[in-house]
């Protein structure tokens, strides 16, 4: 990934594309921002997920990780203080690896 890609990513929701009329956050969405790997800067939509889905992480899939059309996987670190849910970023994903 070079630097232009990186910043495409930032602040962007997972799964919206860079000219996607509203790529970025909105204000009634709960979000986990994803931290390293292929997918860091990204914002994942979290809105309406149980604490026990958000404990499980996730394997996204993404073009960037290395596999192509692997998925990248996220997951949040044992003991980081979570808010409780409600609007804005609640929570961080850290990546763990690629899986084909």
């Amino acid at each position: 990934m070079n630097d232009g890609d990186e910043l495409l990513l930032r602040g962007r929701v997972y799964g919206h594309d860079h000219d996607h009329p509203n790529p970025g956050p909105l204000p009634h969405q709960t979000y986990a921002a994803l931290v390293g790997g292929p997918l860091d800067g990204l914002l994942l939509d979290i809105t309406g997920w149980r604490p026990e889905e958000i404990a499980d992480g996730v394997s996204l899939t993404t073009e960037l990780g290395r596999w192509p059309r692997g998925r990248a996987l996220y997951d949040p670190r044992p003991g980081e203080p979570r808010p409780p849910g409600g609007p804005g970023v609640v929570c961080r994903f850290h990546y763990s690896g690629d899986t084909p």
